[in-house]
């Protein structure tokens, strides 16, 4: 794997391994995207067979995203994004949704995938107002991401940290607590943090999916229960209407009514 701070001209060829289903190609495929290999295609087949639902979790999670990011920049006024554990470019990615708002908008990407290193051009498309950069770190290294954003994004101005789907791969609860709250550490007051998961206690199905497909030697990713999503947030604003079933957050109200998934998330602003 390249150094973080190489960028992805300069990047070496990373090793994809096409033979084992990977969770990131897995979520493209459910996406309608096209970054998937037939191990990933054949993979999520299964899984939806099983669980069809989690095509509208996949799709509801990037409809709350987006929902999110108007909010903070038409609302909120932010015009810079950490990014982390972006996966796959698809469609409505972080810097389409918010520079298509504000073409100033300055976004960072982070991801450790040797796949969406392969795909970084795409993401690094950016309008000429504003920027967009790749970082190839992991998560669990934050003082790393944060070093190497910082070469593009001011951390003196108030920056929106977007966690979208990752932290369920953080398999320790507590290490997953410890690097969100090094993350915001790096972020000056006035900055908002986003987190949408997995979660248990909604739909028993999608649990004994997921635990079925943890088993199968893929990358895992770990559903948890509401009140430690909701922990994520400690000591910061938490915005209406609070840690709840993505559909319910902020609904368009032209949309159809919405139906409760076993995926939660929030948005909070730092003191």
């Amino acid at each position: 794997m390249t150094d973080p701070s190489t960028t992805p001209g300069q990047a070496a060829r990373p090793h994809i391994d096409t033979s084992v289903p990977h969770s990131a190609r897995i979520w493209n495929y459910w996406l309608g995207g096209k970054d998937n290999y037939p191990v990933d295609e054949a993979a999520g087949d299964a899984y939806s067979a099983v669980y069809p639902g989690i095509v509208t979790i996949a799709r509801s999670s990037r409809a709350f995203l987006a929902r999110n990011i108007t909010y903070l920049v038409e609302e909120a006024g932010i015009r810079q994004f950490l990014d982390i554990g972006t996966g796959l470019p698809t469609v409505d990615n972080t810097h389409e949704v918010a520079q298509r708002l504000a073409p100033e908008t300055r976004i960072v990407y982070a991801d450790h995938d040797p796949m969406v290193l392969a795909h970084a051009r795409a993401l690094l498309t950016s309008t000429p107002q504003g920027a967009t950069a790749y970082v190839d770190a992991d998560i669990a290294d934050p003082d790393r991401i944060l070093a190497a954003a910082a070469e593009t994004l001011d951390f003196s101005r108030p920056t929106a940290l977007i966690l979208s789907n990752i932290l369920g791969h953080v398999a320790d609860y507590d290490q997953a607590r410890a690097i969100v709250a090094r993350l915001l550490d790096g972020l000056p007051s006035g900055s908002y943090l986003s987190i949408n998961d997995g979660s248990r206690g909604v739909d028993a199905d999608y649990e004994q999916a997921q635990d079925a497909y943890n088993e199968t030697g893929a990358v895992p990713y770990y559903l948890r229960p509401v009140d430690r999503i909701e922990a994520f947030f400690d000591g910061l604003e938490l915005l209406d209407p609070g840690v709840v079933s993505v559909p319910f957050w902020r609904p368009d109200p032209t949309s159809p009514a919405p139906v409760a998934i076993g995926e939660h998330g929030g948005l909070a602003r730092k003191p």
